[in-house]
């Protein structure tokens, strides 16, 4: 079974199409017998994409900072729990239960967990990339800053080393195959 561990947006403000994409890969994610490992969240993308899961017979791993337990935001559709003491905790365990890691539409979160990944990759703790979904442009000034930091040699390694970019679902699941 495939451990897929997704970082994505908790906010509950954000565009109705973000929302879409969640739920087709949380769907595809359960109808193929994969596991979602998450933030542990109801909200947002994260509660979509779980639901999606969850619905579809997949199986759910969420990740939980303490923190999170005293906000009454923690979903309760996971059929098992990681607590962790804290975000940092939260995303060394994210990174190590799962084979494969994607970027949704996220914010600083979202962002923080992405270089958390590639920062590690660059040390060497591990040789995951991460799946950058890049649905309708919306990382395109963040892969243009990457591009500009490997052109001015602040990346030793190239990009490819790091991260993937996928635009459409169809391509997504090419890889995720």
């Amino acid at each position: 079974m495939k451990k897929i561990g997704v970082f994505c947006s908790a906010s509950t403000n954000i565009e109705s199409r973000y929302y879409d994409i969640a739920q087709q890969l949380g769907k595809w994610m359960g109808e193929n017998n994969c596991t979602l490992v998450y933030g542990g969240s109801k909200l947002g993308l994260m509660g979509a994409i779980s639901q999606a899961v969850y619905q579809n017979k997949g199986s759910l791993i969420g990740v939980i900072p303490s923190l999170l337990q005293k906000t009454n935001q923690e979903s309760e559709l996971p059929q098992e729990r990681i607590y962790t003491q804290s975000l940092s905790d939260r995303k060394d365990i994210l990174l190590e239960q799962s084979t494969v890691l994607i970027a949704l539409p996220g914010g600083i979160g979202t962002l923080d967990e992405i270089f958390h990944v590639m920062g590690q990759a660059t040390l060497g703790y591990h040789n995951k990339k991460i799946i950058i979904y890049n649905i309708n442009g919306f990382y395109n000034q963040l892969l243009d800053f990457l591009a500009e930091l490997k052109e001015k040699e602040f990346i030793r390694q190239p990009l490819s080393t790091y991260y993937i970019v996928v635009d459409n679902f169809d391509d997504l699941i090419l890889l995720l195959k």
